[in-house]
């Protein structure tokens, strides 16, 4: 017997929440102020701006030079602005590139970078250091064919200054971007790079209109209350664009925090690892960003300079960041010894370094980071191993010369030393016999990437040690055997920083103009007991018996 049977159809809300109407809806979101009904925000014309750079120049002459460094296509000039002191001598400041290469559609960008513009002219104690210690560059408007006419990222040619057509835009071998007559706006930001040759480099991104329609741009103003997820040290779109050192980028989040606004650590927060070659097949676990190269990144190829990048949603959001950066080249930073930009290590080989020389000025420094940065990819280096307490050594071949006379087995390597007379081979020996270490450990150069033909450093050479002792007493410290004393400009200096006892050898150009390859070794007192081997439990040991 069938019993018929009356269902009554009902939308469960699968979550199990309460369904509401669309009025209840609009009331319950009344209280969010309606910011984007007010008037839209101000749009900045290309004569308010000349006019603005104009005005400043005029009223601040002793810490301003506006210079125009290109035109784009259609004439509109791209503008650089050079803030210091001028009463203070520039040999010793720290140079600072502040660009907004997105800053077409991206206007906060653009914004800010004025804003901080005004901020640095102003009279704050902060400012007024900042000029006496630095040159800070300042490219608000790359592209103003972008900013003032499209608000698309490309110039009239469809050259995006920003991503420069990334890496097939770019030949590797000479270091150089392909198309710069299609893209005056690269030409102009390159050629104030070659010229200023900063320490660091800081890009303005921010809220834009390149994702509307250009039907839907309307007056070309962004509403009040636009805003965006603000990012801090790198871009969602390339992983590698972003300072080598994360404290860096920290620093600028804690002054962000400071004033109120928090900002997202790309890979961090979304707890996931880079991806790497042959790992397509599994992209959706890996970080969104890829590796690839901007323009921003042409400093740091070219002259190591430190890059980095802010995604802005305010101007007071960006400008307390950029202010944390800049602070930073106003002091010492951790594990250094002179003020500045943590930028003059070059080379690395297990916890050694090749550094600029740093007895000189900041432009000495400057001109030292530059030349042995293009000459690192020539270089050999190395030390005996195992690393031994009590002793350290760093070998480096600087040139095609330097690096055939250490090449090879141990006893190889001391012979041709006893033929040169830049070493004392016996006194090298000695410390090589003196230890336990059981080979010479030398790592090859890739030979690839330098634009200075083989030859010797000609503005000094600097090399750092970290010995894992805070209280370690250096008793016998020699380069190419002989000894060297205590100096900030020819010889050896020792600091505690990051835990280390920091050795900062310095060789000046006097001496690195004779060169080919250079030894160090380090004899050291720990001054600390540690002990060594673990052994499994006496309930084991007896066992075992």
């Amino acid at each position: 017997m069938l019993v018929a049977v009356a269902f009554s159809v009902l939308c469960v809300d699968p979550l199990g929440a309460q369904s509401e109407s669309a009025d209840d809806v609009k009331a319950r979101l009344e209280p969010i102020p309606k910011v984007w009904e007010q008037e839209p925000m101000h749009r900045l014309t290309r004569e308010e701006y000349e006019a603005t750079l104009e005005h400043w120049a005029e009223q601040h002459k002793d810490r301003l030079a506006v210079e125009k460094v290109g035109e784009s296509v259609e004439k509109m000039g791209i503008f650089l602005l050079k803030v210091t002191d001028s009463t203070v001598a520039d040999e010793d400041k720290q140079i600072a590139l502040i660009t907004a290469l997105h800053g077409g559609p991206e206007r906060s960008g653009t914004t800010t970078t004025l804003a901080l513009s005004e901020w640095l002219l102003g009279d704050s104690e902060a400012a007024v250091e900042i000029r006496r210690k630095q040159i800070v560059l300042l490219m608000p408007i790359p592209n103003p064919y972008a900013y003032f006419v499209t608000d698309r990222f490309g110039n009239s040619l469809k050259v995006d200054p920003y991503t420069g057509g990334s890496t097939p835009a770019w030949d590797f071998e000479s270091q150089t971007f392909k198309d710069l007559e299609r893209s005056p706006e690269m030409a102009s930001f390159l050629k104030v790079v070659d010229q200023y040759q900063p320490e660091v480099h800081l890009d303005l991104h921010g809220t834009g209109l390149q994702e509307y329609p250009e039907d839907k741009l309307g007056k070309r103003q962004r509403y009040r209350g636009q805003t965006m997820c603000e990012i801090t040290g790198s871009a969602y779109s390339n992983s590698s664009l972003r300072p080598w050192d994360w404290r860096v980028t920290e620093a600028m989040i804690a002054a962000g925090n400071a004033e109120g606004y928090p900002s997202d650590r790309f890979e961090a927060d979304a707890q996931q690892l880079h991806i790497g070659p042959g790992m397509d097949a599994s992209a959706g676990q890996f970080w969104r960003g890829r590796p690839q190269f901007y323009a921003a990144q042409y400093g740091y190829l070219r002259y190591h300079t430190m890059i980095g990048a802010l995604e802005i949603g305010w101007e007071a959001s960006g400008l307390a960041r950029t202010r944390g950066f800049l602070k930073i080249g106003n002091g010492v930073w951790d594990a250094e010894n002179v003020e500045g930009y943590p930028v003059d290590r070059v080379k690395g080989f297990i916890g050694h370094y090749v550094t600029s020389w740093t007895g000189g000025n900041a432009a000495e420094r400057r001109a030292s980071r530059v030349e042995l940065w293009q000459r690192q990819a020539n270089m050999s280096q190395g030390l005996i191993y195992p690393q031994t307490a009590g002793r350290d050594t760093y070998l480096i071949g600087l040139n095609e010369a330097g690096v055939a006379l250490l090449d090879g087995e141990t006893e190889a390597v001391l012979a041709r030393l006893d033929a040169d007379p830049a070493f004392d081979a016996d006194a090298i020996r000695a410390f090589f016999e003196a230890g336990p270490e059981i080979k010479l450990s030398m790592e090859k150069p890739p030979g690839r990437g330098s634009l200075l033909a083989d030859g010797r450093v000609e503005n000094g050479l600097g090399m750092r040690l970290r010995l894992p002792y805070k209280n370690a007493e250096i008793v016998d410290m020699r380069v190419n055997g002989h000894l060297i004393e205590e100096s900030p400009t020819d010889g050896y200096q020792t600091w505690l920083g990051n835990g280390y006892r920091q050795v900062q050898i310095n060789l000046p150009p006097s001496k690195t103009q004779s060169l080919d390859a250079v030894v160090v070794t380090c004899g050291y007192v720990p001054n600390e007991d540690r002990d060594y081997g673990w052994k499994p439990p006496v309930e084991v040991m007896e066992k075992l018996k």
